[in-house]
C-alpha cells in the first residue's frame, strides 16, 4: 500500500479537489446569507445570490440611465487597459535591466543598488506624488503599477540570469561569441519563460495597485466602481465585482501559462 506522500490524484480527482474548497465556501456563504436575511430582509451585508444576480444584470446588461453605457463592460475595459499597459512596460523594463544587471558586472555594480533601493519604497506612499507630477489622468495610474512591480521583476530577472550555468557562457565565448551574441542567443531564450512566470506572480500585486489608484482618482474602472458604491453599502454590487476581478485574474494567469507551455515546453518539462 502506497504511503500518502507518494499518492498522486488523477485528472478527475484534481478537478474535484480543486473545486471542493470553492463549493464549501459557497455553501457557507449561502447559509450565512440566508440566516441574516431571515432575521432582517433589508440587511445589505450578505446579499442573496438572487440579489447579486439582479445587480449583475443591472450593471452588465442594462445601459446606464445617466450615460447609456454598460457599466461592467466599461469598467472592465478601462481597468484591463491600464493593467495591460502597466504590466507590459514593467515586463519590458524587467527584461532589459534584469538581463543587463545579471550579465554585465559593471551594469550590475551601478544599477543593482538603485533597483534594490526603489523596491523598498512603498508604492502607495508615493501615490500622492504621482498624482501631483502626472495629474489625475491615466498616466498616474499606470505609473503606480510600473513603479510597484518593475523593481521586483528586475531583481528576479537579474537573479535568473545569474543562475545560468557559467559553463554555457564559457562555451559561447570559446566559440567566438561576443557579449551581445551571448546575451541574445544564450541568455534571452532561457530568460523569456522565466519572465512569463514572473509576470504571472506580479499580476496580483499589479491588480492591488490598480484598484487603489482607481479608488482614489478615476471616473471608470473596477476599483472606481467598488469604492463608489461602498458608501451605499451595496454589497450586491461589490461582491460580484470582486468575483469578476478574480475571474479576470485567473483567465489572464491561465493564458500566460498556456502561452508559456506552448512556446517554451522545455521549461515546463523540467518541472519549473
Amino acid at each position: 500500500m502506497k504511503k500518502l506522500i507518494n499518492r498522486q490524484p488523477n485528472r478527475y480527482a484534481r478537478w474535484f479537489l480543486g473545486l471542493l474548497p470553492f463549493a464549501l465556501l459557497l455553501a457557507i456563504y449561502i447559509g450565512a446569507s440566508s440566516a441574516r436575511l431571515a432575521e432582517n430582509p433589508d440587511d445589505p451585508l450578505l446579499p442573496s445570490l438572487t440579489q447579486m444576480a439582479e445587480a449583475v444584470e443591472r450593471m452588465a446588461f442594462e445601459p446606464s440611465k445617466r450615460s447609456g453605457d454598460y457599466l461592467l463592460l466599461q469598467d472592465t475595459l478601462a481597468s484591463l487597459q491600464r493593467l495591460g499597459i502597466g504590466i507590459g512596460f514593467s515586463a519590458a523594463l524587467a527584461l532589459i535591466f534584469g538581463i543587463a544587471n545579471g550579465a554585465i558586472p559593471y551594469v550590475r555594480a551601478t544599477l543593482s543598488p538603485l533597483v534594490v533601493g526603489i523596491s523598498l519604497v512603498p508604492p502607495m506612499a508615493i501615490l500622492p506624488i504621482l498624482f501631483i507630477v502626472f495629474g489625475l489622468e491615466e498616466l498616474a495610474k499606470v505609473m503606480l503599477i510600473i513603479i510597484g512591480v518593475t523593481p521586483f521583476m528586475i531583481r528576479d530577472m537579474q537573479q535568473r540570469t545569474l543562475e545560468i550555468p557559467e559553463e554555457q557562457i564559457i562555451k559561447m565565448q570559446t566559440l567566438g561569441a561576443n557579449t551581445w551574441q551571448t546575451i541574445t542567443r544564450l541568455m534571452l531564450p532561457q530568460i523569456m519563460p522565466r519572465l512569463l512566470a514572473t509576470m504571472r506572480l506580479a499580476l496580483g500585486t499589479a491588480w492591488l495597485f490598480l484598484i487603489a489608484a482607481e479608488a482614489i482618482a478615476a471616473t471608470e474602472g473596477l476599483g472606481y466602481r467598488i469604492f463608489l458604491v461602498r458608501r451605499y453599502l451595496s454589497m450586491d454590487v461589490i461582491l460580484p465585482y470582486v468575483l469578476w476581478i478574480t475571474l479576470l485574474a485567473l483567465v489572464i494567469d491561465f493564458l500566460l501559462n498556456r502561452w508559456s507551455r506552448w512556446r517554451y515546453p522545455w521549461f515546463h518539462a523540467t518541472g519549473q
